[in-house]
């Protein structure tokens, strides 16, 4: 069962992974965004959800032959069929997209269960019938070959690394168009209200800047004037 709460998760849908990532360098934390992927799915809505892992080792050929997908406790093929509906499946393949992680069906299944997201620091194959499916899906390039050439399946939900970036169960990945950010479970939620401030306060700052005002003393902001003035826009605007 979700522990992440659902107004955790709304308003995470609400802001930027670039906001995220400010809030965590002030916790100290410099590695928590997935480095070298890229979004293929064509929505603008966030992806949010608790990370469920799969971790790859390199493959060795008398290990993983085509004949291994009999065995139904394969873990890819398992780990498709555990990811909970409203999670993020992680996959750790060693930032190697010389094999597929995975490809349009196992991704239209994780669909189909209802996860939120699938994120891999290697590559999908089927990249283009991915990017159809309406799932959050993020990759560091296209890969044709199938995972057994590289990949050898070696661990389900599991703390891993992706992109340089350490996953533990359960964390709170999010994922917009610049990219995927993983959130320490413990701190989701003040992560989430932090960030949420912020980006209304961003939304002030962006209207202040197109009307021409310097971003001295607003941008951060570092002058009482600056809380003054967007203490009344709040009050104006609603928020």
């Amino acid at each position: 069962m979700s522990s992440l709460k659902s107004e955790t998760r709304e308003m995470l849908m609400k802001v930027s992974t670039a906001t995220l990532a400010t809030c965590v360098f002030k916790r100290g934390l410099r590695g928590q965004f997935i480095q070298n992927v890229q979004r293929l799915s064509k929505s603008a809505q966030n992806m949010v959800g608790e990370a469920f892992t799969l971790r790859y080792i390199p493959a060795r050929e008398d290990l993983n032959t085509i004949e291994v997908f009999k065995d139904r406790s394969h873990p890819q093929r398992s780990a498709i069929e555990a990811c909970p509906a409203g999670a993020v499946m992680v996959i750790d393949s060693r930032k190697d997209a010389r094999a597929a992680s995975a490809g349009g069906i196992l991704v239209g299944r994780l669909r189909a269960r209802g996860v939120a997201g699938v994120v891999t620091d290697g590559g999908f194959r089927d990249s283009a019938e991915i990017a159809e499916l309406g799932i959050p899906a993020y990759h560091q390039r296209p890969s044709a070959p199938t995972n057994l050439t590289h990949h050898h399946a070696i661990d389900v939900n599991v703390p891993i690394g992706c992109g340089d970036a350490p996953v533990f169960p359960g964390d709170v990945i999010v994922g917009d168009a610049d990219g995927v950010i993983v959130l320490p479970a413990h701190l989701a939620d003040e992560l989430a209200q932090e960030a949420f401030n912020m980006t209304i306060y961003e939304d002030f700052v962006t209207e202040e800047v197109a009307r021409g005002r310097s971003i001295v003393g607003l941008y951060p902001n570092t002058d009482p004037k600056s809380t003054e003035d967007f203490l009344a826009w709040r009050m104006k605007v609603g928020r």
